[in-house]
């Protein structure tokens, strides 16, 4: 029966950003679904490291304002919720960076400020922000979704026409998968690869921004999660593959064990490889498509590396945008 239960919005995508918009639509009262190919934990989104920070996301004069959003909503669950949410403010450095390379949102991120030499010899950026486990926070969204009347359907699509079909509003928030629903040529994968290990007792987080010599495609991090510690890490542009490159992995482990090396000997748990859902600019805006009969389709995908980090903002302009 809940299968076809009459709905004013169809939301196409279960990841990060399409079970945040669908929360945050139905908390306003709309009757919505979503449909999703695979559950949450099987999206590129369960692969995501969880650090909250704009990374590989543009355009930056309004990645600031949606990251802004979400970081209140974050530091709020972690404030009062954080176990049953998976969100907890951790410190950490960002390497190599400086205030003067960030938008003026770095200003509104309560705490942040340059690193000590202590605390990171080489220079960079202290700061105290939300990191999410997505194990734990992508089923508690579902929930929470579901909670206020939304259903949750698995369902693959060939063409957003098949949602539009049955709900006059549809939001597209299928990551990569709009290369060819859409279509759109400009979406395309950055593929990212990192190990689990057993925590040795890391309690902060460490970003490093890639050598001048490097490629951009390696970067080194780590961030413990609870009971585990993820390493970090690559970004390939335009590859597809999933499959963990055991050369990589141990390149990762070296990077991470160079900087805190108490890593090197920690016991590896697994290996993960996600696909960046990554666009020139997000895609974040309203259309009424010719045939569809008035009805309206709201495009939000194209956020790269910082999905968790921009979630809650671009869901609410979203959920302003279906009107």
């Amino acid at each position: 029966m809940e299968r076809h239960r009459p709905c004013e919005v169809i939301v196409v995508g279960g990841g990060v950003i399409g079970l945040t918009t669908a929360v945050v639509l139905a908390e306003s009262g709309r009757r919505v679904r979503i449909w999703s190919r695979e559950p949450a934990e099987r999206t590129t989104s369960e692969v995501a490291g969880g650090l909250w920070w704009p990374y590989r996301i543009e355009p930056e004069e309004r990645v600031g304002g949606w990251s802004l959003v979400s970081y209140e909503v974050y530091a709020a669950l972690a404030a009062t919720r954080s176990e049953e949410t998976g969100v907890r403010m951790v410190a950490g450095v960002h390497g190599g960076a400086s205030l003067d390379g960030l938008g003026p949102w770095a200003a509104e991120v309560p705490g942040l400020r340059a690193a000590t030499s202590e605390e990171c010899p080489g220079g960079g950026l202290w700061a105290r922000v939300p990191l999410i486990d997505m194990r734990v926070h992508l089923p508690w969204l579902r929930e929470r979704f579901r909670a206020a009347g939304g259903v949750v359907e698995e369902r693959a699509v060939s063409s957003l026409d098949e949602a539009a079909a049955e709900a006059p509003v549809v939001v597209n928030a299928t990551g990569l998968g709009a290369r060819e629903l859409v279509p759109d040529d400009s979406v395309h994968p950055v593929r990212g690869q990192l190990v689990v290990v057993e925590n040795p007792g890391v309690d902060t987080w460490l970003t490093s921004v890639a050598d001048e010599a490097d490629d951009g495609t390696r970067s080194t991090y780590f961030l413990p999660q609870p009971g585990r510690l993820l390493l970090g890490g690559t970004a390939e542009v335009g590859e597809w593959s999933t499959e963990p490159d055991p050369a990589v992995a141990e390149a990762i482990v070296a990077r991470c064990a160079a900087v805190r090396p108490e890593i090197a000997g920690a016991r590896v748990l697994g290996h993960r490889v996600g696909l960046r859902p990554a666009r020139p600019t997000v895609r974040l805006e309203r259309e009424s498509p010719p045939g569809r009969g008035g009805g309206v389709l709201v495009h939000n995908y194209g956020h790269g590396g910082a999905g968790v980090t921009v979630a809650w903002g671009c869901a609410r302009e979203a959920a302003a945008l279906v009107g």
